[in-house]
C-alpha cells in the first residue's frame, strides 16, 4: 500500500531513507554563494531599503504568506531578473513525488517556482518566522527532487526576514548543501541575498 505524506510534513530522515538524499559538507560543492558576487546599483540599494521598510510596517501586524510574497519575494525576483527571459515564474504549482519502489508518495503545492526548473522558492508562512528555516528545508528539497533533470538545481527558503539557499545535484544519489542563513536586518543580509540570486540567475542562464 502506498503511503501518502503532505510535503509540508516530510522530514529529512524520510527523504534520506526513501530517495537516498545525502548532505555534502564540502564547501566547494556549493561554491556559487561564496564566490565574488555581482555588485548592486544605487537604484537596487534603494529598492531594498523600501523592501525593509515595507517589512517593518507589515511586521507590526499579522503577516500572511501572500503578503510576504508580495512585499519581499516578488521584489527580489524582479531585481534578480527572474521575471525576464529565459526564466518565467509559476505559482501554486501542485507537485507529487513517488518513491522508486512506489512505497511513498509526497504531495503538496509550491508557492513560487522559477523555471527553467532550476530555481525553486517555497515560501514558509510568516507566522512561523520565529522558527529556524531548517524546518522548511525538507519541503524545499522534496520539491527539488521532483525535477528529473541532471543540471544543478537551486532553492531559496524564506519567511520574509530570513533567507537560506540550497543546491541539489542528482548523481547516483541526490546530493545537497545549504548556504548560511541571511537576515533581512543584519549584516546586509538582504543585499547579500539579492547578490546571490543574481549570481545564480547568471549560472542558470548560461547552463
Amino acid at each position: 500500500m502506498v503511503q501518502s505524506i503532505v510535503i509540508e510534513k516530510v522530514t529529512l530522515y524520510e527523504l534520506e531513507q526513501t530517495f537516498g538524499l545525502q548532505q555534502v559538507e564540502d564547501r566547494s560543492f556549493f561554491s556559487e554563494w561564496q564566490e565574488i558576487l555581482p555588485g548592486l546599483t544605487l537604484e537596487e540599494q534603494q529598492r531594498l531599503d523600501r523592501v525593509r521598510s515595507a517589512y517593518a510596517n507589515l511586521e507590526r501586524r499579522s503577516m500572511l504568506e501572500n503578503t510576504v510574497k508580495l512585499a519581499v519575494v516578488a521584489p527580489l525576483l524582479d531585481l534578480a531578473g527572474f521575471f525576464l527571459p529565459p526564466f518565467y515564474v509559476d505559482t501554486e504549482k501542485e507537485v507529487q513525488i513517488m518513491a522508486e519502489d512506489e512505497s511513498l508518495q509526497l504531495r503538496g503545492r509550491i508557492d513560487v517556482l522559477v523555471l527553467k526548473e532550476q530555481f525553486w522558492v517555497p515560501v514558509i508562512e510568516a507566522k512561523r518566522a520565529g522558527f529556524s528555516l531548517k524546518v522548511d528545508i525538507p519541503q524545499a528539497l522534496a520539491y527539488m527532487l521532483k525535477a528529473s533533470i541532471s543540471k544543478p538545481m537551486f532553492g531559496l527558503v524564506t519567511n520574509g526576514s530570513s533567507f537560506m539557499f540550497l543546491k541539489l545535484v542528482r548523481q547516483e544519489k541526490p546530493l545537497y548543501a545549504r548556504s548560511k542563513e541571511f537576515l533581512l536586518n543584519q549584516d546586509q543580509g538582504l543585499e547579500k541575498t539579492l547578490q546571490i540570486m543574481k549570481r545564480l540567475a547568471d549560472v542558470i542562464a548560461i547552463d
